[in-house]
């Protein structure tokens, strides 16, 4: 008699057709198949984002959850370590040699904020507070301070201050001059609007500081200038 476990064309075919049972499996095979399907799950783990295990967690059965929790801590712990390595949250003094490492160098999906300054221009000194508050505010956001003929020799003094923003070592703004800033009333959630319009920071700021000063200005000079009716009575009493 034939043996049904023998590996036969023609046995092949009555498995095929149910005639024949399926071929026993020996133990060691099982234990090798089953190994190699759970180390297939665990690599789709493992390919996997946090979105991704989020989006396809129904799909998982009970007995995948510890893996899945497992894996997920891993990613978030591998999302926070890349998030510590762009976090700054201090103003640095930089030299014109540091400049093209600090700031065309400064790598991918960096901004950078540039302040140009000289001592005993009280607008500089005002400005290096505000932003020392702000690169705390915006620790993603890599903020540095320069004196201005460090940097560029020869620099005039009537440009400062001066700030410069870079994105992936490309300008993408230039605020010079003390007129630009509106001189020592400067508030920091102005100069934070400034740079938020440039991109360097993401404010939490509804709209423009100085427009709602500007708004106040406007509202108490109309207050105060005379209304028709007063100037005509004034008119008739000449």
């Amino acid at each position: 008699m034939q043996d049904p476990n023998e590996d036969t064309e023609w046995n092949d075919i009555l498995r095929k057709k149910g005639i024949l049972p399926p071929k026993e499996v020996p133990k060691d095979e099982e234990e090798e198949e089953l190994a190699l399907q759970q180390q297939s799950v665990v690599k789709t783990y493992e390919s996997m984002t946090l979105e991704e295990l989020e989006e396809n967690e129904d799909e998982f059965g009970e007995d995948d959850e510890a893996a899945i929790e497992m894996y997920r801590q891993k990613r978030l712990a591998e999302w926070k370590a890349s998030q510590m390595k762009n976090v700054f949250g201090e103003v640095v003094e930089i030299s014109g040699q540091d400049y093209v490492k600090e700031v065309n160098k400064a790598g991918d999906g960096i901004w950078v904020v540039l302040h140009l300054y000289k001592q005993g221009i009280p607008l500089c000194t005002l400005i290096n507070q505000h932003l020392s508050a702000l690169a705390r505010k915006f620790p993603q956001t890599k903020f540095l301070k320069s004196i201005s003929t460090t940097c560029i020799p020869n620099y005039p003094d009537r440009n400062l201050p001066t700030i410069f923003v870079y994105f992936e070592g490309e300008m993408k703004a230039q605020f010079i001059g003390p007129l630009v800033f509106g001189g020592m009333n400067l508030k920091v959630e102005e100069l934070e609007w400034r740079l938020s319009e440039s991109g360097a920071v993401k404010t939490d700021l509804e709209e423009n500081p100085k427009k709602q000063i500007e708004d106040k200005l406007m509202s108490s000079i109309r207050c105060s200038l005379p209304t028709r009716k007063d100037s005509d009575s004034e008119d008739e009493d000449d």
